[in-house]
């Protein structure tokens, strides 16, 4: 049993999609209003405004403004929740350390992504619609049917206009398996996206250097037309759809990968990756690194491997599985300023590929890290 969400594309009327954006705005204008109070009354009197208190003036404010009224209330309360948490995440942060701390920012009416999250028991789904509280019946493509009991309904609008419904359920009957029993380890890479200890490789697409010119003259064409033209509302679908079409070719392959290797192995050994720090020391492959969605395949086979009873296992990233050779232990630091594709071990003269070599020690590592739980 387990939690899934099943996101649908909608297709609202346009007095529907009116009353969305409407939501849309209500959300974040409750945010915003309730964020700014909070900064008010710790800068005045260093008291904090807890959820149960705005959700109090919330109630109150709703008779004032009584626009607030012909939107979904539980996207308003939900909407509280979500500033808390990010209150919440904070203080967490700044306890933790180590990181930025993050302090919560206001919502912009500029901003491309929009989205509310509904949890009324008043949601349901039939094979071409569903029916959403406020809104009522939107038609909807279902694609492969719901399962579970659901627990809320996330409506988002991407910057190509669509429409879509995210729906979580829970207690979702996950299909295991079988078990293979079978053990591989992993190295995330440019050249080639993974590398298995079983000598697989799975190519990288890099579906963001393939579309990189079309996306280029695209805006170029963008920056050129005037704003608040119709010209320029065409041309800024026009980036927003190739934007799009990148990020689902690069979704598409991280899901195909993911999965077959979690059919496929019972023990995933990874490396753990700090994105964020490869790219500061490689600017030059910046854009390649991210463009490869490292991180994304950490995170998709994680929850994956709970999904199935798998085991999936991280290996620090200090460990230098690049640098030891897997057949006699050896560690050449000098390949630390130095990359080459096929590994020579200067001791035993082991000659193999490098990535290859890399994700051998990985899986001794990860098994390592394994057997001392």
């Amino acid at each position: 049993m387990a939690e899934k969400a099943f996101k649908y594309r909608i297709y609202p009327t346009e007095a529907q999609a009116e009353l969305i954006q409407r939501t849309f705005g209500c959300t974040r204008f409750v945010y915003n209003h309730f964020l700014d109070k909070r900064i008010q009354l710790y800068e005045q009197s260093k008291e904090i405004l807890n959820y149960v208190a705005c959700s109090a003036e919330l109630t109150v404010l709703k008779r004032e403004l009584e626009w607030l009224q012909e939107v979904d209330s539980t996207a308003l309360k939900n909407a509280l929740r979500d500033l808390d948490n990010a209150y919440q995440n904070f203080f967490r942060r700044v306890k933790k350390g180590g990181e930025a701390p993050g302090f919560p920012k206001y919502k912009s009416k500029k901003s491309s992504r929009r989205s509310y999250r509904t949890n009324s028991r008043s949601i349901w789904v039939t094979d071409r619609t569903v029916r959403l509280p406020k809104i009522g019946e939107v038609r909807c493509k279902v694609s492969r049917p719901i399962e579970g009991r659901i627990l809320s309904a996330t409506v988002s609008q991407v910057p190509s206009g669509k429409y879509y419904v995210s729906l979580l359920c829970t207690d979702v009957q996950t299909e295991l398996q079988p078990s293979t029993g079978t053990v591989v380890g992993i190295d995330l890479g440019l050249r080639y996206l993974a590398y298995t200890s079983d000598g697989d490789t799975y190519d990288n697409p890099q579906p963001l250097e393939k579309n990189l010119k079309a996306l280029a003259r695209a805006q170029r064409a963008l920056s050129r037309k005037t704003i608040g033209s119709a010209n320029r509302e065409k041309a800024r679908l026009k980036v927003a759809r190739l934007q799009e079409r990148v990020a689902n070719q690069r979704r598409d392959t991280q899901h195909k990968m993911t999965t077959a290797l979690v059919r496929q192995y019972d023990v995933i050994c990874a490396e753990t990756l700090s994105v964020r720090q490869m790219q500061r020391q490689n600017p030059y492959l910046a854009r390649q690194i991210s463009d490869a969605g490292w991180a994304e395949i950490l995170r998709q086979l994680q929850y994956k491997c709970q999904w199935q009873d798998k085991v999936f296992v991280q290996v620090e990233q200090t460990y230098p599985s690049t640098q030891i050779c897997s057949e006699c232990g050896y560690q050449n630091r000098s390949l630390r300023k130095h990359y080459k594709e096929i590994w020579k071990c200067p001791q035993c003269s082991a000659i193999r590929d490098i990535d290859w070599n890399a994700a051998q020690n990985i899986l001794v590592e990860g098994l390592r890290i394994l057997n001392a739980v």
